[in-house]
């Protein structure tokens, strides 16, 4: 899951290298997942009124549901 995280969102800021993904908490069936990009590029992850940010937990939690197990995705400024 890390690895789509960091995908979908490498392509969508303007500064990928700044991009940090990582699993801070990881339980049998639960992950969280802690993005963080750069301040400039925050806008671009979030989106208006957040559908951004709305879609890429969507697109991660339906991957998820796939595997078996439930994903939490954060974006941390």
């Amino acid at each position: 899951m890390v690895s789509l995280v960091e995908t979908i969102a490498k392509s969508l800021v303007s500064n990928p290298d700044a991009v940090e993904v990582t699993e801070v908490e990881h339980s049998d069936n639960k992950s969280v997942i802690q993005l963080k990009v750069a301040q400039e590029d925050m806008s671009k992850i979030i989106g208006r009124q957040g559908r951004i940010a709305k879609a890429l937990r969507t697109v991660v939690k339906a991957a998820a549901v796939r595997q078996g197990i439930t994903v939490v995705v954060e974006i941390v400024s």
